[in-house]
């Protein structure tokens, strides 16, 4: 699964969200944060998904592959004024 990460930066410092994953949002004083913070809300946004979807189906219909994993790439254009990202 590849997803894309945003990156803004502003006058405080960067915020940071993923396109495809709703509630995956974070921000940082530095770039480098952000990306940090953002990889620790994508974990905890999926985990609470999957929570949620065991309690509505049951977890004895389920099936999940544990080698699965999400690859985060960076959006081409993704900040917000014309300072570098």
């Amino acid at each position: 699964m590849s997803l894309t990460a945003v990156y803004m930066q502003l006058p405080e410092g960067y915020i940071a969200f993923v396109e495809e994953l709703p509630g995956a949002n974070t921000q940082g004083a530095t770039l480098e944060e952000a990306r940090k913070n953002l990889q620790e809300a994508v974990a905890l946004v999926l985990e609470a998904n999957r929570e949620f979807a065991d309690q509505s189906i049951g977890t004895t219909h389920s099936s999940r592959s544990a080698d699965s994993k999400a690859i985060i790439t960076q959006a081409p254009t993704a900040c917000a004024n014309t300072t570098p990202c």
